[in-house]
C-alpha cells in the first residue's frame, strides 16, 4: 500500500503537461485518442504556447517509445495529437513544435513498414497544406524530398502496396513543393540537387503506369508534376527542364517518341506561358549537343519540339527567330551529310541508314513549318529570305553540303532547303512581303535540270500567291470556280518561268499538274482586265511550244502541254468572261473530247495515257487567237484585246541562250528575258 501511494503522489508531481498528454491514449488503442482529453491538452497548449515544445518533445518521446515496443495503435494515436496541435496552434512557438513533428515524420519513415511510410507521408502532406504565420530560418527538407523521391520508385513485391507507397512519396513530394516554393527563406527547392532526384521521381511513374484511376500514380504524378511547373519562375525552368531531358537520355525514350511528346505537353501546358521560350532554347540546345546522336534520338527530340511549337506563346519573347531556324537547317545539312558517308560520327564506326536520315529530315521540315506558324508575316518573309540564302546555287550561292558531298550533296540540300521553304510558305500569303531579291533566285531554280526541283518551285509559287487557298489542286476540267480578285507584284516574272518550265522535256504528270494549279491560281488571285489577257497571250504561247518542231519535247510532253492549255481556257471561261469566249473554248474542248482525247488532263495525264505513236493536232483542236480576241471586243477587256495579236515570246538579247551549264543549271536570264 505505501508503494501504491508513492507511484500515485510520483504521477500526481508529474508536469501538467505531461499529465494531460498521458490522459490522451486510452487503455485500448482500438478506442483511438480520447478526446475529451485531447481538448484538454489542446486548451493547454493555446493558454500557455511556451510549453508547446515541451509537449511536443514528449509526444514524440510517447511515440518513440511505442515504435519500439511495436504499439503500432499507440503510434498512430501520437501522430494524430500532434497533427491536431499544428493545426490548432497559429502562434510563435509552432515552430518548436514543427521541429519535434518532422523529426518524428523521420523516425516513422526511416521504419520497415510501408504502412508506417504511407501514415507519414499523409501527416506531411496535413503539414504542408498549413499557412505559417512565421518564418523558418533554419527549417530542412532535404531527408523529405531523398526519402518521398525513393518511395516513388519502390518495387515492393506486392503491386497494390507499390502503388500506395508510390502515390504517398508522390504526394509526399507534392507538399514539399507547397511548402517550400513561395517562401523564401525556405530551402531552394529549384537546386538542380533537389530537381535532379523529384524529376526522375515523377517520371518514372508517368512512364510505368496508365491513368487507370484517380489513385493511380500516373494520375497523382501528372497533378504533381503540373503543380511543379506552373509554380516555376522564370529563373528555374532551366533548372526543371534538365532533368527531363537527362532522364530521356538515360533511358532511351527519345526514341519512343509518344512518351517524350507526352513530357513535353505537359510542361508547355503547365508552365507560364511567357516562359515558354525557355522550353524551346533548352531543346534547341539539346539537339545540337545529340547532333552525334543516332537519326532517331534525334528525329524524336525534333518531334517533340514541333510539338512543342505549336504549343508555345505566340507572344512569349525567346531566342531569336533565326537562331531556331539556324539550328534546324544546321541539322538538316548534317543529316545530308550523315546519309552521304552512311555514318554519324567522324571516325566512321557509327552507321546510319538513308531510311532513318530521310525521317529525320522530314521531321526537321515539318518543325520548321510549326515554328513558321507561330510567326506574324513580316518574320516569315525574313525566314524564307534567310533559307533562300542557305541553298546552294552553282554561281550564285556557295554550296553547303561536306567537302566530299559534291553535286550529290548539294542537290539534297537543294530539296530539303526548298522543302523547307515550302512548309514557310504554307502559313499564309507571303508574295507581296517579298522582295525581288527572294524571288528572283527562286524562279531561276525553274530553270534546272532537276525535275523534283522544278517541281517543289512550282509548288512553293503556287502556296505564295494562293491567298485564299482555292481548292484547284485536282488536274481535270472543273465548273462552278468563283472569282477572287487579288493584286500580287512580280506577275510578269511568273510568265516568263511558266513557259521555260513547259520546255523541259524531263518534266512529267506532276510537274503538268502544278503547272496548271500555279496558271489557275494566278487567274483567280490576280484577276484583272490586263493579267486576264497576259495570262491568255502566255497559255497561246505554250500551245504553240507544243505544236513547234524545233522543241525537244517527246509526244507525252506536248500533249502534257496542250492538256495544261485546256484545262486553264476551260477555267477562264467560267471566271465571269463573255459568254463567246465560253462558247469557242467549250466548243474546243468537245471535239477534243471525241476525236483526240490524249490532248486533255484526264486522258494525257492519267496512270496509263493513252497516246498517239506521232502527234497531229488539227486546227479545229486549237484554240484559236483571232476567235478569242473577237469574243473579248465589245467587253470590258476591248482595251487590252489588242494585245493578243501580239504573241507572247520570251526574247534573249546578247549571245545567251537557253543551254544548260555544266552545273546541270540553265544561265541566270531573268534580266535578259522580256515581252516582245
Amino acid at each position: 500500500l505505501p508503494c501504491v501511494c508513492l507511484c500515485g503522489c510520483c504521477w500526481a508531481l508529474r508536469p501538467r503537461y505531461k499529465r494531460l498528454v498521458d490522459n490522451i491514449f486510452p487503455e485500448d488503442p482500438e478506442d483511438g485518442l480520447v478526446k475529451a482529453n485531447m481538448e484538454k491538452l489542446t486548451f493547454f497548449a493555446l493558454s500557455a504556447p511556451e510549453k508547446l515544445d515541451r509537449i511536443a518533445a514528449y509526444l514524440s518521446e510517447r511515440l518513440t517509445r511505442e515504435l519500439n515496443r511495436h504499439r503500432y495503435g499507440y503510434v498512430c494515436i501520437a501522430l494524430e495529437a500532434l497533427e491536431q496541435l499544428l493545426l490548432a496552434c497559429h502562434c510563435q512557438s509552432i515552430n518548436l513544435l514543427v521541429e519535434s513533428f518532422l523529426s518524428t515524420l523521420r523516425l516513422l519513415l526511416e521504419a520497415d513498414r510501408p504502412q508506417l511510410h504511407i501514415l507519414a507521408t499523409n501527416s506531411f502532406v496535413k503539414f504542408a497544406n498549413i499557412e505559417e504565420d512565421t518564418p523558418s530560418y533554419h527549417r530542412s527538407y532535404d531527408f523529405f524530398v531523398s526519402r518521398f523521391s525513393e518511395m516513388c520508385h519502390s518495387d515492393h513485391e506486392d503491386t497494390d502496396v507499390q502503388n500506395k507507397i508510390r502515390v504517398s512519396g508522390i504526394r509526399g513530394l507534392q507538399g514539399v513543393v507547397r511548402k517550400t516554393v513561395d517562401d523564401e527563406l525556405q530551402v531552394n527547392i529549384w537546386e538542380p540537387r533537389h530537381m535532379e532526384q523529384i524529376v526522375p521521381a515523377l517520371l518514372v511513374n508517368l512512364q510505368e503506369h496508365t491513368h487507370t484511376s484517380s489513385e493511380s500514380p500516373a494520375e497523382q504524378t501528372e497533378v504533381c508534376f503540373r503543380e511543379l511547373l506552373g509554380r516555376a519562375a522564370y529563373g528555374h525552368i532551366n533548372n526543371a527542364i534538365r532533368p527531363v531531358l537527362m532522364h530521356l537520355d538515360t533511358h532511351g525514350l527519345w526514341e519512343g517518341r509518344s512518351f517524350a511528346v507526352q513530357c513535353f505537353q505537359i510542361i508547355m501546358y503547365s508552365i507560364q506561358s511567357q516562359h515558354s521560350h525557355l522550353v524551346i532554347q533548352q531543346l534547341l540546345g539539346h539537339l545540337d549537343a545529340n547532333s552525334r546522336s543516332p537519326a532517331s534520338v534525334r528525329a524524336g527530340i525534333v518531334e517533340v519540339l514541333s510539338g512543342a511549337a505549336v504549343i508555345e506563346a505566340t507572344g512569349s519573347v525567346g531566342p531569336t527567330v533565326l537562331e531556331v531556324f539556324n539550328t534546324l537547317l544546321r541539322q538538316l545539312r548534317q543529316s545530308v551529310d550523315y546519309e552521304l558517308t552512311g555514318y554519324y560520327d567522324n571516325a566512321g564506326k557509327l552507321k546510319t541508314s538513308s531510311t532513318e536520315e530521310k525521317t529525320l529530315q522530314d521531321a526537321v521540315i515539318k518543325t520548321i513549318g510549326s515554328f513558321a506558324n507561330r510567326l506574324p508575316v513580316y518574320q516569315r518573309s525574313e525566314v524564307m529570305l534567310f533559307i533562300m540564302g542557305k541553298i546552294p546555287v552553282p554561281g550564285i550561292y556557295p554550296a553547303l553540303g561536306s567537302p566530299n558531298g559534291g553535286f550529290e550533296g548539294s542537290r539534297m540540300i537543294q530539296v530539303m532547303l526548298l522543302k523547307s521553304l515550302l512548309q514557310v510558305s504554307l502559313s499564309s500569303n507571303l508574295l507581296t512581303a517579298l522582295p525581288s531579291s527572294f524571288l528572283e533566285p527562286l524562279l531561276s531554280f525553274t530553270l534546272m535540270e532537276d525535275p523534283d526541283i522544278r517541281l517543289l518551285v512550282l509548288s512553293i509559287l503556287t502556296s505564295l500567291i494562293d491567298r485564299h487557298r482555292n481548292s484547284l489542286c485536282r488536274f481535270s476540267i472543273r465548273r462552278n470556280v468563283h472569282l477572287m480578285c487579288v493584286s500580287v507584284q512580280h506577275a510578269q516574272r511568273l510568265y516568263r518561268h511558266v513557259y521555260l518550265a513547259c520546255r523541259e522535256e524531263s518534266s512529267g504528270r506532276s510537274h503538268y499538274q502544278a503547272l496548271f494549279t500555279l496558271l489557275a491560281v494566278l487567274s483567280v488571285e490576280l484577276a484583272n482586265e490586263e493579267v486576264v489577257v497576259d495570262l491568255i497571250r502566255l497559255v497561246l504561247a505554250l500551245q504553240e511550244l507544243a505544236l513547234s518542231n524545233q522543241e525537244c519535247l517527246s509526244v507525252f510532253n506536248r500533249c502534257g502541254v496542250h492538256a495544261v492549255c485546256a484545262a486553264f481556257f476551260n477555267l477562264l471561261s467560267q471566271l465571269n468572261l463573255p459568254p463567246p469566249l465560253h462558247l469557242h473554248v467549250t466548243q474546243v474542248i468537245e471535239r477534243r473530247q471525241k476525236d483526240a482525247p490524249h490532248l486533255l488532263p484526264e486522258d494525257a495525264l492519267s496512270d496509263k495515257p493513252r497516246l498517239p505513236g506521232q502527234l497531229k493536232v488539227e486546227e479545229v483542236l486549237l484554240f484559236v487567237p483571232s476567235k478569242i480576241c473577237e469574243a473579248l471586243t465589245g467587253s470590258s477587256y476591248s482595251a487590252h484585246a489588242e494585245r493578243l495579236n501580239t504573241a507572247y515570246t520570251p526574247q534573249l538579247t546578247g549571245t545567251h541562250t537557253l543551254s544548260r551549264s555544266t552545273h546541270h543549271f540553265r544561265p541566270h536570264i531573268l534580266t535578259e528575258l522580256c515581252f516582245r
